[in-house]
């Protein structure tokens, strides 16, 4: 079915782009060149960066002179999140034209296209707002919501390894399979849970500068509790007068953020290990077991490139990569309750 094909093709290509243009902007952001254009859609005033040195001569740009590496950065992070709105709006285009065949849910291709509409305004307030860090953490967010939509969008199509179509059907289950079905749908959604809060702290420790503040595992500041000042370092509004490039919090706040931020990754990393010890150790799941494996190899990678990435001195690529293997666990946690969720 022509159709069909186009539509497993572009949510794909959907996925894949997403994947890029959230680890494009995790290495926009730890490479200080959010503000690389400090005008939004353009850069200073042009659609690239070749055009801004003229631009960034005026005025109004006095205070922020055009570097033009960070420009070219924000650019082509904007152009791939351009390309991946573009296959979004498509996709939902063809859900609603091919909504008789009901190759995939409506609503979902519609809350998918919104969210992404929301992504872009939070993209334009992450520039024009100067990195506040409430803006930038929720535009992390929904970056990771539309990546969700997208992968539970094509994991919903026939064909694939991950669909339904695909996956072992043996029938009806029995009531005993059911309730172990019940039983490890629920850890696979309190799993999905704390990972989300810990994508949240994540961007925000990112957001606030907070990831140095712990230069050491598994203590922080050479003590096991330091000074931490939690009355600041989520305050989540402080006006829209400040720059925030750099991080306006003393170190105590950041400290604070950091800790929080450990304790986050043991939390999640217990809720996961969980929902996949719940489909391993129970019969009559064959169908989730790849899931529940795959699970724990993303959990494994992520806690190991967390941890190196502290022992190393937080290097450029490894803190890159962290958000990579956000992206790759929340892939693998969907995965797990859409297997639970398709018997």
């Amino acid at each position: 079915m022509p159709v069909a094909r186009w539509m497993r093709r572009l949510a794909t290509a959907g996925v894949l782009l997403c994947v890029i243009v959230v680890v494009l902007g995790a290495y926009v952001r730890l490479s200080a060149a959010g503000l690389g254009c400090p005008d939004w859609p353009g850069c200073y005033g042009h659609i690239t960066p070749i055009g801004a040195e003229q631009g960034a001569a005026a005025p109004v740009y006095a205070h922020r002179p055009l570097v033009p590496g960070k420009a070219w950065r924000e650019m082509i992070h904007r152009y791939a999140a351009g390309t991946l709105g573009l296959v979004i709006v498509l996709i939902s285009a063809l859900a609603i034209t091919a909504r008789r065949q009901r190759l995939v849910s409506v609503p979902l291709a519609l809350t998918l296209f919104a969210t992404v509409i929301v992504q872009g305004l939070l993209g334009m307030l992450t520039v024009t707002w100067q990195l506040k860090p409430l803006v930038v953490t929720l535009h992390l967010l929904f970056g990771m919501t539309t990546l969700a939509l997208l992968w539970w969008l094509r994991l919903s199509l026939p064909a694939g390894p991950w669909s339904r179509a695909a996956g072992p059907r043996a029938g009806r289950l029995d009531r005993g399979g059911a309730a172990r079905t019940t039983r490890a749908r629920g850890f696979a959604l309190l799993g999905l849970a704390a990972l989300a809060v810990q994508i949240a702290l994540g961007g925000w420790t990112s957001s606030n500068y907070a990831a140095v503040a712990c230069p050491e595992l598994p203590t922080c500041q050479n003590a096991w509790w330091p000074r931490a000042d939690y009355r600041n370092a989520f305050a989540l509004w402080r006006g829209l007068d400040t720059d925030y490039e750099g991080g306006v919090l003393d170190n105590s706040a950041r400290v604070a953020i950091h800790l929080t931020h450990r304790l986050g990754a043991v939390a999640a990393s217990a809720a996961l290990a969980c929902a996949a010890g719940a489909v391993l150790r129970r019969r009559g799941l064959p169908g989730a077991r790849a899931g529940a494996w795959a699970v724990l190899a993303a959990l494994g990678l992520q806690l190991l490139i967390g941890m190196s990435m502290v022992t190393s001195g937080f290097p450029l690529w490894l803190a890159t990569a962290h958000t990579a293997g956000a992206a790759l666990l929340l892939l693998a946690t969907l995965a797990l309750l859409h297997s639970l969720a398709s018997r």
